[in-house]
């Protein structure tokens, strides 16, 4: 029997998609998951943002399931995100199951597997009452949409904007061959030219009317472009797009390096933060404290500094790292109300709160902040 084709409704006075910042109040979230999740393949993307000791494991073991104590450690801090996010009051949505084991090939290239969707904030990009498909630099990332797209197409059903940035061709043009990672200090060293545009969502970070994307391994300028010309286009003047300069020698992703918490507050990582924009020259910017993780957890694709990465459920309340005390501390002294909850273990996996959620629907409207 043929599925019922999709009928949208008429466009509804309030959207079931609605985000604007990182920290009005939350009200509805997508929820990654670790089930079926690889070990990413070796590919030309990963040269620049992974850390070197880890290349021989994607080399050789690319494709191939994660250890099961390793994933159900991680899976297992995963839901209890999920339950604390429920018991805060928030509606929780999770992915649907893909067989990520399965090759695939385009006419230019061919990955052995995909890799997962612990991260739905790589892959889908919410402005206001859209979700944009992003154009990311991975190949074994192409089809990580196939995740949510029961999710995508109720909530386009309901009224939701929907639409999918260019599809990259990611042919070998697009990767520096025989890339050298930067050294400190050695600024737009990247592994990406300017191709084609490519982005993943968690390089874009959200403040009202500005939005601020860091350039990366994961981010082009031809990627900034394309989203800002598209929200012109779209919008008029309504919005300002960014573009940041990290010294960052794994360049992948803005959140655990330049987070606006809530209005007027900035957190920072110490080092990769060279200059704060003049534009947050009235905002409390503070810089984030060495993190406790010990040096002996293998990260396999995240850096140390996960405890930069967290989630506002709203102005005040924040979820944060279990362990993390020194970051604990200055959340409360900022003004915050931290909700530690253990995640050590999935930061094994790509990421941290933030990079392990997708907020769908926020209370509040659009402002400028500056």
């Amino acid at each position: 029997m043929r599925p019922a084709p999709i009928r949208p409704e008429p466009l509804p006075a309030r959207s079931p998609v609605n985000i604007h910042n990182e920290w009005d109040p939350l009200e509805e979230i997508i929820v990654g998951s670790l089930e079926g999740m690889v070990i990413p393949p070796w590919e030309p993307g990963l040269a620049g943002p992974m850390y070197e000791p880890h290349f021989p494991l994607f080399k050789t073991q690319g494709g191939k399931p994660w250890p099961a104590e390793l994933a159900r450690k991680a899976e297992q801090e995963l839901e209890g995100l999920a339950r604390v996010l429920e018991a805060e009051g928030v509606k929780v949505r999770r992915p649907a199951k893909v067989d990520w084991s399965k090759n695939f090939s385009s006419p230019d290239w061919s990955s052995p597997s995909g890799l997962g969707a612990a991260n739905p904030r790589d892959s889908l990009l919410v402005i206001g009452n859209e979700i944009i498909e992003t154009p990311m630099a991975w190949r074994s990332r192409y089809f990580e949409t196939l995740a949510f797209k029961p999710l995508l197409k109720e909530y386009w059903a309901a009224g939701a904007g929907w639409i999918s940035a260019p599809r990259p061709q990611l042919h070998d043009d697009l990767y520096a061959k025989d890339f050298v990672q930067p050294k400190k200090g050695e600024l737009g060293k990247f592994v990406l030219n300017d191709h084609e545009p490519i982005f993943d969502a968690a390089d874009v970070i959200k403040c009202g009317r500005d939005i601020f994307m860091g350039l990366s391994s994961t981010c082009n300028h031809a990627g900034v472009e394309w989203l800002r010309r598209y929200l012109r286009d779209r919008h008029g003047d309504t919005y300002r797009v960014h573009e940041l300069l990290f010294d960052d020698q794994h360049p992948m992703h803005i959140d655990a390096t330049f987070y606006p918490l809530a209005p007027g507050k900035l957190l920072v990582h110490p080092e990769r933060v060279v200059k704060v924009p003049e534009i947050f020259k009235d905002w409390d910017v503070f810089r984030a404290p060495e993190p406790h993780i010990p040096d002996e957890h293998p990260l396999y694709f995240s850096s140390k500094w996960m405890n930069l990465n967290v989630l506002m459920i709203d102005e005040k309340r924040v979820i944060a790292t279990q362990g993390e005390e020194r970051t604990l501390e200055l959340l409360k002294k900022k003004g915050f109300e931290p909700i530690p909850i253990p995640f050590w273990n999935f930061n094994n996996f790509g990421g941290s709160f933030h990079c392990a959620t997708l907020d769908i629907r926020r209370q509040g409207s659009l402002q400028s902040y500056f």
